[in-house]
């Protein structure tokens, strides 16, 4: 009789059965008769147990065995409540697929993040990055919950474009058949386009920007969840915002629960910090109260990574930072009525020191305003034809915003450095593997 094939993660399910799992050897430990494997297939670790006087020559097979040798093993699976999983694996058999021909250079001590990042394609084989990267995957699918259950249509925006979106000094130019063309920085506009056919759509892909920085935060390639409405003001478009962060978190609590165990993640803390509503700061506001607890900044200054630490500390909770000076922000953004030096725009500033997750604004809706501010912003209007369109032909009211998926996943996780939340990250000093 063949024997089931299960994963690791189904394992629990099947005590008392013979089955087989096809993995790798994570490590190995011996206790004079008694040989332990850590066997691992991604979807989780198990123990196998071996003992010498049951099968001597599969004893000391398994004895020569190296890490990260592909195996296919059978066994029973039995109970133990000491294992993280619940059971443990008595071996019957296995079968070497394949024997790494030197020795794995990832051991399970310490190493230098320089170190791990050059050797990313076997790092994320270790530890906690497969939590990391599982809870990964529960976020976008969340994400794409989400819209789908508000009734957003998921459209794409183009990676190469004729125009910025967030400022010219940090774009990456490349050659297109002999003119300049750019990676694009936002889907935005081109998402405002699909809105004003569609009525509610959004995009999750891969953006670029040439800034130079080296901070825990950043990344020059990284992944946006961007969405627009039409006939959205900038209230409806906060409450969407903080709809979506709330959902994203309990989502993921629910679905990678052991994952965040594995990662020493305070749940229940993360559980409380998105409790709805999120609180609403005007930037005037906020400056005022960096200033009264001792951090020097000005009306008009960007926030630095210890104003957000602040910000997100002193509410326990992510805020919006709203109506912020229009010199900070692009050209594009509705202007606030009652103070045209300002824009109906937010920031959504993370707990824990984990920075801005989502930007977001009401959208210049008129021709006038669309061209008084290319102005300002020293923009030609060339380039921006196919977008004043939008203004021309049956322009609307209308919102958006773009949330930064890395940062999201590194606050989820409670890891230092969006560096892990990525299979392959992309900074000023890196690119390769």
């Amino acid at each position: 009789m063949t024997m089931r094939t299960i994963t690791i993660d189904k394992a629990p399910l099947s005590v008392g059965e013979e089955i087989t799992l096809r993995g790798w050897l994570y490590s190995k430990r011996s206790s004079g008769k008694i040989i332990f494997l850590q066997l691992r297939d991604g979807t989780g670790v198990i123990q196998g147990v071996l003992t010498e006087p049951d099968a001597p020559k599969l004893f000391a097979a398994a004895d020569r065995l190296t890490r990260e040798t592909s195996l296919i093993v059978t066994g029973t699976v039995r109970e133990d409540r000491r294992a993280p999983s619940g059971c443990e694996l008595q071996l019957i058999d296995f079968t070497v697929v394949h024997e790494p021909t030197a020795p794995f250079p990832i051991d399970l001590t310490e190493h230098t993040p320089g170190f791990l990042m050059d050797h990313r394609h076997l790092w994320m084989r270790t530890g906690r990055q497969v939590p990391i990267l599982r809870i990964r995957d529960a976020v976008f699918r969340a994400v794409r919950s989400f819209f789908y259950e508000h009734g957003f249509v998921a459209t794409e925006a183009p990676i190469l474009t004729g125009t910025s979106v967030e400022g010219t000094t940090t774009l990456f130019t490349v050659d297109y058949f002999g003119e300049d063309a750019y990676l694009g920085q936002s889907g935005q506009l081109y998402l405002e386009a699909t809105a004003m056919a569609l009525g509610k759509v959004y995009w999750i892909g891969p953006v670029f920007r040439a800034e130079k920085s080296k901070t825990r935060k950043h990344l020059t390639e990284f992944w946006m969840a961007e969405a627009e409405m039409a006939y959205c003001d900038h209230t409806e478009n906060l409450h969407l915002q903080e709809k979506l962060v709330a959902y994203i978190v309990e989502a993921v609590v629910q679905e990678r629960r052991e994952e965040l165990a594995l990662l020493k993640r305070d749940v229940d803390r993360l559980v409380e910090e998105v409790s709805l509503p999120f609180p609403r700061v005007d930037y005037a506001a906020a400056i005022e109260l960096l200033q009264n607890n001792g951090h020097e900044i000005s009306f008009g200054d960007d926030f630095g990574a210890p104003h957000e630490a602040f910000l997100g500390d002193h509410f326990g909770k992510p805020v919006f930072i709203e109506r912020l000076p229009t010199s900070m922000k692009p050209f594009y953004m509705k202007r606030d009525p009652a103070d045209p030096a300002r824009v109906l725009a937010a920031d959504l500033i993370a707990p824990e020191g984990y920075g801005e997750l989502i930007g977001g604004s009401q959208r210049a809706d008129s021709l006038e305003e669309l061209h008084s501010q290319l102005a300002e912003n020293h923009l030609s209007p060339e380039p921006y034809e196919w977008y004043l369109d939008l203004r021309r032909y049956g322009s609307v009211p209308h919102s958006g915003f773009g949330l930064g998926v890395a940062r999201m996943i590194a606050w989820i996780c409670g890891v230092p450095h969006i560096r892990e939340t990525i299979p392959f990250a992309r900074q000023i000093n890196r690119l390769y593997p």
